[in-house]
């Protein structure tokens, strides 16, 4: 007589995961890793990261080290990641590397409303001073008429570079 679907009685009622020693080792060694690129940030950036305070002060201490002593604290911020979670971590970091491309980001949006600035005059000033009111619509004015004529003329754009630094000072402003 034959069973079918049912389970042995020795068989737990639990499936059980088992992880092996290299895939163990593997964790650690990312957590590891992750912790080297904390000790690589400035402080007043790591800072801002969910830490724990005893993370954040070896952390601190691997940064004063040099050679043997760097590489030892290492392993043990690699330990205290452990008891860590590092899903927030990762992604404070990630939000940190990312900020070079937000901020080049920003940059060719007020390259392309500079760019507006001189081509549709009047129109992109409006828009200009919707998105940042503080700004000075008559220097503005001026600066599009000036960029227009050393355009047409073939003369160097210094009034087109100034139009931007105006942009780009009143986008400074706004954060």
């Amino acid at each position: 007589m034959a069973r079918k679907n049912q389970k042995a009685p020795w068989e737990p009622e639990e499936e059980i995961i088992w992880v092996s020693k290299t895939e163990m080792k593997r964790d650690m060694e990312e957590l590891q890793k992750l912790g080297e690129e904390l000790v690589n940030l400035k402080p007043s950036v790591l800072e801002k990261f969910p830490l724990s305070e005893e993370l954040a002060d070896a952390i601190k201490d691997a940064q004063r080290f040099k050679n043997e002593a760097r590489r030892r604290q290492l392993q043990f911020i690699g330990k205290l990641m452990r008891h860590e979670d590092p899903e927030p971590i990762q992604a404070a970091l990630d939000k940190v590397r990312n900020k070079h491309s937000q901020h080049t980001a920003v940059l060719h949006k007020l390259e392309q409303l500079r760019d507006r600035v001189v081509e549709e005059g009047d129109k992109a000033i409006a828009d200009v001073l919707d998105l940042y009111p503080e700004a000075d619509r008559q220097r503005l004015r001026q600066l599009a008429r000036q960029a227009s004529k050393e355009k047409a003329a073939g003369k160097p754009a210094k009034a087109y570079r100034e139009i931007f630094q105006v942009l780009k000072e009143l986008n400074d402003e706004e954060y």
